[in-house]
């Protein structure tokens, strides 16, 4: 009985033996064969070096700031009285704007900007009332959002000739025209100062504000722009 006991014993050993064995060679071929995931993914020392280079080499962006002024001249003719709220127009940059001493926005850029409110005027009361913003400037094949101050225009009911230029734009607050004379063939004069341009601004006889084609205006940043240099 004893060596038959004793037997049992042995094979009992040898059996826990080869299962403690099984299991620990099934734990090494699922660590071989599913790495840890945070290693795998980690990238490699050069790989980390090589992405640093690159970005220091990288030029900083411009950063035009705030209340910087974009000057314009407008690619087409718009009029309080055919416009609509919400209409797209295009522009071209008249002045280069600079940013750390060096020009982020070329003369001649592309620019858009967007009808904000566009209201004719009354044709018995009531005066007309144009408000443009820019949108977006273009600078080397490349499309920047930009924030700027709106450049509003309103004239007063009719018996009053007078139109003010308010909010954006160098002369904000500036008369666009007055009453030059009486009459019907009265002159009523030109857009001061922030709409200056060759092709000329003014109210029409029924107290309506038609911008025309290379009209200048001006807005103001009210964020900043990043330009990427080339």
């Amino acid at each position: 009985m004893n060596r038959r006991g004793g037997s049992m014993v042995v094979c009992s050993l040898f059996f826990s033996m080869y299962i403690v064995g099984c299991q620990g060679q099934k734990a090494a071929d699922q660590t071989e064969s599913s790495p840890d995931a945070t290693d795998a993914s980690a990238p490699s020392a050069p790989e980390s070096a090589k992405s640093a280079i690159k970005r220091a080499l990288e030029p900083k962006p411009l950063v035009v700031p705030a209340d910087s002024v974009i000057q314009v001249v407008l690619d087409q003719t718009i009029s309080s009285k055919t416009a609509s709220s919400g209409d797209n127009f295009s522009a071209t940059v008249e002045s280069p704007v600079e940013a750390g001493g060096k020009v982020a926005i070329p003369k001649d850029a592309r620019a858009n900007g967007v009808v904000r409110d566009a209201k004719a005027a009354g044709r018995f009361k009531g005066g007309a009332s144009l408000v443009l913003e820019l949108t977006s400037i273009t600078v080397a094949g490349r499309d920047y959002e930009v924030q700027t101050s709106p450049a509003a225009m309103s004239s007063k009911g009719k018996g009053k000739r007078t139109a003010a230029m308010v909010g954006g734009g160098a002369a904000g607050g500036a008369a666009i025209g007055g009453l030059a004379g009486g009459g019907k063939g009265a002159a009523i004069g030109a857009l001061i100062g922030a709409a200056a341009g060759t092709g000329g601004a003014g109210l029409t006889g029924n107290r309506d504000i038609t911008l025309g084609a290379e009209t200048q205006l001006d807005f103001k940043l009210l964020q900043p722009v990043k330009i990427r240099e080339k």
